[in-house]
């Protein structure tokens, strides 16, 4: 038997010390904002009757008598698949055998400082931070760069990616990326964290932020390459202009002495990952903003994670508005959903309050069968909530003015809502292992609690605009169940299913926190999961599911890990799911952060319906100190962001960890990368 993956490094989450410093603001080793007394995931399940009726009964989304949706696993024996190259430390000859879309010869769990990608595939490099867009930007030289240069260039560690087609111009599309944060430490040669310069922080606030930059593709390739100085490319950064819009905006919490109509704010802030709508706008999640305020002393301030001191980054000593003491409304302007033109690259984007104000890691929108559309989003902290957003208004088709000016107002009024999760199993069969319970599966039934619609508060003692612009302590005052972060969530374009990537939880079981319960079965939490549920007559609107987890992550050796009954001799070892994305033929592809299983992150797919249901095959692996962001799955391109390479603990400018992606003796340059069928088929077919 083989021996189980090693695992690897001290810091929670498997993230080096660097990344936490700089990424979310040491938010690991803070005391955990949420010290409400909801119940975890399965805590009020205790003495329950088993249900595994509900979750056997079909192998589709199906409707019960009494109006529940349910999931149904696969019945039938599960045929052979597709043995994991490497593996076993020895070169196996891929197989093309496996589900349809994830056909390739699974990459090997790995440890090399480049993209790795399957036998037959090709790939380059799309963009990297620096590298000019907009008219006039000069080329990138990291010893001569400056704010001017960099508010004309591509950002810094892009996250969430999106292409938009664009009609009339052959062969090109229109890439969106998210700009998360910058690592001061790996862009400047000499910097002094205690000490940074005027220069050097403007530098990073143009870094920030998004771009919007043509790309055109190769005819007989996957390649993509940018088209520098097109009229649609776009820089965004921390001093743009954006607008806030919905029914907080004009609230008193939101004014500020810049901004005393509390309807206009500088910047968009640590944007994670995102969503493409129906309607051809982008959507941007702004997450760990609160490690950008110093000096927080409030109730609120603490239950978003706002620190007493000083800043990592120190941005409070050239802005006032990052210092609480003197701006204490200038923080609640952040940790919204950002909706984004890319086809009007005059307009102001917006800050969309009817979602809410929370660590938004993405907002992924489906439309229900009247064509309202629905935002399903994560709140990306330990022991923190999931959440939805339903429109009152339907969307408009079509490409006119007037319906592109309604579409852009679809997210200012509806309904927001927090999940609430019970299991169906004794709380008795829990015991933090993993161990599956008697009933075969980790599953249960949820409802949707609402929050707000529009100017009227469903939750007691808390006004609309307290609802929005507090919306952790809205869930706290309801009821709403702690989850092991919840990142990034997709519905399927296919089967109405939504996926939430729960990454990971290592706080969970230590004394005096949340042991083990049905959502979340794993003490000690360093893997993470994805749950599953169907919302109650396949209707997004409603305010009721069914739910069960996906995928237990890990070494498939350990006895813990579960990826829905699939042969775990025969899938790829995963750890730390973060984002989430569909290929067209109903395969879940993830991307990981923070691998503890001794391999760098990496990009996986998995079959989500059929016999092959649970098949899980990793595609790529990511250089040294790198997340695999994005992702992006075309029929015939994927498209990854290579964030952060080169993040390890002691690295810096002159020390550094990675010489990706352009060899030794040049800075290692967060990218966007694209992967291709070098015989110019489509991808895992």
């Amino acid at each position: 038997m083989r021996k189980m993956l090693p695992l690897i490094g001290s810091h929670p989450g498997g993230r080096s010390a660097l990344t936490c410093r700089y990424r979310c603001g040491d938010a690991c080793f803070q005391e955990i904002p949420n010290t409400s007394d909801n119940e975890y995931a399965g805590d009020i399940i205790a003495g329950a009757l088993s249900r595994r009726s509900m979750m056997r009964a079909a192998a589709v989304v199906t409707v019960a008598a009494a109006g529940t949706a349910t999931l149904g696993g696969p019945s039938a024996p599960v045929a052979e698949a597709a043995p994991l190259a490497g593996r076993t430390g020895g070169k196996q000859k891929p197989t093309l055998s496996g589900a349809r879309g994830l056909r390739f010869g699974a990459v090997a769990p790995n440890r090399d400082d480049k993209v790795t990608v399957p036998d037959g595939y090709g790939q380059n490099v799309v963009i990297r931070w620096g590298e000019p867009i907009l008219r006039g930007a000069p080329a990138f030289n990291p010893d001569k760069q400056s704010a001017k240069a960099q508010a004309g260039q591509f950002g810094y560690n892009n996250d969430f990616l999106s292409l938009l087609p664009l009609k009339g111009e052959h062969g090109r599309q229109v890439l969106v990326a998210n700009h998360e944060y910058t690592d001061e430490i790996l862009m400047f040669r000499g910097y002094d964290p205690a000490n940074p310069t005027r220069e050097q922080v403007e530098i990073a606030w143009a870094a920030h932020g998004l771009s919007v930059v043509v790309v055109q593709e190769e005819n007989r390739t996957g390649r993509l390459t940018p088209v520098n100085r097109h009229p649609l490319n776009r820089r965004l950064t921390a001093t743009s202009e954006f607008r806030i819009t919905g029914p907080a905006a004009g609230s008193p919490l939101l004014r500020t002495s810049a901004d005393r109509t509390g309807s206009r704010v500088l910047g968009t802030l640590n944007n994670c990952a995102g969503g493409t709508t129906p309607w051809g706008t982008t959507l941007h999640g702004e997450e760990n903003f609160n490690q950008y305020f110093a000096n927080g002393s409030s109730d609120t301030d603490k239950r978003y994670g706002i620190g007493t001191a000083a800043t990592e980054r120190k941005w409070e000593r050239f802005d006032k508005r990052f210092d609480l003491a003197q701006e204490p409304n200038e923080a609640h302007r952040f940790g919204w959903v950002v909706e984004l033109d890319p086809y009007d690259p005059d307009s102001t984007p917006r800050k969309r309050t009817a979602l809410g104000r929370f660590k938004h890691e993405a907002a992924q929108p489906r439309l229900t069968a009247d064509g309202r559309p629905v935002v399903y989003m994560g709140d990306d902290e330990r022991f923190d909530y999931l959440y939805k957003f339903v429109s009152s208004k339907q969307m408009r088709k079509g490409n006119s003015r007037a319906a592109r000016e309604h579409n852009l107002t679809l997210l200012d009024e509806g309904t927001l809502y927090v999940a609430k999760l019970t299991g169906d199993s004794p709380a008795t069969e829990f015991d933090g292992t993993g161990k599956l319970p008697s009933d075969g599966e980790f599953d249960g039934s949820g409802v949707w609690i609402p929050l707000a619609t529009g100017d009227t508060s469903h939750v007691p003692g808390m006004t609309a605009d307290e609802v929005y612009v507090f919306t952790r302590l809205a869930g706290d005052k309801v009821g709403a169940t702690k989850m092991d972060r919840p990142e990034d969530v997709e519905p399927s374009p296919r089967t109405g299913r939504v996926y939430v990537a729960l990454t990971n939880n290592t706080d969970r079981g230590k004394a005096g926190k949340a042991g083990a319960d049905e959502a979340n079965p794993r003490n000690a939490n360093k893997h993470g999961q994805i749950l599953e549920l169907a919302e109650n007559w396949d209707d997004p609107a409603g305010d009721g599911f069914a739910w069960r987890l996906f995928l237990v992550a890990g070494d498939p050796e350990d006895p813990a890990t579960y990826f829905s009954g699939f042969p775990k001799d025969k899938v790829s070892p995963i750890s730390c799911p973060d984002n989430v994305a569909f290929d067209s033929h109903g395969n879940l592809w993830i991307s990981t952060d923070g691998n503890q299983l001794g391999s760098h992150d990496g990009l996986f797919g998995v079959a989500t319906q059929g016999e092959r249901r649970g098949e899980l095959k990793q595609f790529l692996t990511v250089p040294a100190g790198a997340e695999t962001c994005g992702p992006l799955i075309q029929d015939r391109r994927v498209l990854v962001a290579v964030q952060h390479p080169g993040e390890v603990d002691g690295a810096s400018v002159e020390k550094p960890a990675s010489t990706w992606p352009d060899g030794p003796g040049r800075i290692v340059r967060p990218a966007v990368v694209a992967v291709w069928r070098k015989d110019g088929s489509d991808i895992g077919v």
